[in-house]
């Protein structure tokens, strides 16, 4: 389960009842129609936490389970954001990876997404689900649905053994700069798997100074070295992993602007962040969207979303800054 961060948008409600909720979604359900509004008010604005004890308490009181009773009443966006509130994060995640991998095609965005921004403890937990869940680990189902160097990437994020510690070693982070110099913009061709070997274990601050050093050697920033030296899946993912460690707000703030600008909305995109992200760091997703864009994140959900599924993702949002 996430753990609950001070720059969430949602926050445990005050004088909270897992009874009483779990009376007033029975009421929302029963009988003919659905009230939707009261399902959008209790849902998104309790805490993760707390919706797992309205779940334990519905099924207490009417011996029922609750979310296959939102899901025979709710349908589209709308069922789809409050069934991912309803379970916990690494359920969630779990569910978002495997649905990812299911059916012809890959939704490749949506692995690189949550394996590059995921901390050890939060990729450890969503492989115990995995497992559980789908009787198969997360590796070999990485394994058996993508290849290459960018399979390679996800397997090396996917084992959740980012060094997390704060120490910097400057020579060390100046040959990691050597390294990776050498290995793209030096060279004819390009040695993607040190990128891979340096890029997927280092931690946060010993990388930023392997960033400021490789500026140096190379007169560019990393960013660009990744786009100039690769493509498709693998640029992506490498992309995503320095963006999450220079400002992993700023990543998020990105691939929700993606996510919802030209035509058509990439819907799945929209509400796993948003389901995701809620309950610990949505209000600096949003300082950094309205930074980036010069228009809210609120804003750009209204003209973007409509009806009940608008409704709970602007709950969500919070206030229009």
């Amino acid at each position: 389960m996430a753990s609950f961060g001070s720059r969430g948008t949602v926050k445990p409600f005050p004088g909270f009842n897992a009874n009483d909720d779990a009376q007033k979604l029975r009421k929302a359900m029963k009988g003919l129609g659905t009230d939707e509004d009261a399902i959008t008010d209790v849902v998104s604005r309790r805490s993760i936490g707390q919706r797992q004890e309205i779940k334990i308490a519905y099924k207490s009181l009417f011996g029922k389970d609750l979310v296959d009773e939102l899901k025979s009443e709710l349908s589209g966006k709308f069922e789809q954001v409050i069934i991912g509130l309803m379970m916990p994060s690494a359920v969630y995640d779990a569910g978002e990876l495997k649905r990812a991998m299911k059916g012809a095609g890959t939704d490749e965005r949506c692995l690189i997404e949550i394996l590059a921004s995921r901390t050890n403890e939060e990729i450890k937990h969503i492989n115990a689900i995995y497992k559980r869940e789908y009787k198969k680990s997360l590796e070999d189902a990485i394994d058996g649905d993508t290849s290459g160097k960018f399979q390679r990437v996800l397997v090396s994020l996917c084992t959740g053994n980012r060094d997390e510690g704060t120490a910097v070693n400057p020579n060390q982070a100046k040959k990691d700069a050597e390294d990776l110099y050498e290995a793209g913009e030096k060279k004819l061709g390009t040695d993607e798997t040190q990128f891979i070997s340096i890029l997927c274990t280092r931690n946060k601050n010993h990388l930023l100074k392997v960033f400021e050093e490789y500026k140096k050697i190379a007169k560019k920033d990393i960013e660009d070295s990744i786009k100039s030296e690769m493509s498709g899946d693998l640029e992506d993912a490498l992309l995503a992993v320095v963006r999450c460690i220079k400002n992993k707000p700023a990543f998020f703030a990105e691939c929700l602007y993606k996510s919802m600008k030209g035509a058509g909305t990439d819907d799945d995109t929209l509400i796993r962040i948003m389901v995701s992200r809620c309950e610990i760091d949505l209000l600096d997703i949003r300082a950094e969207f309205k930074k980036m864009y010069g228009k809210s994140l609120h804003s750009f959900i209204k003209g973007d979303t409509s009806g009940d599924y608008e409704k709970v993702l602007l709950r969500l949002c919070g206030g229009d800054d």
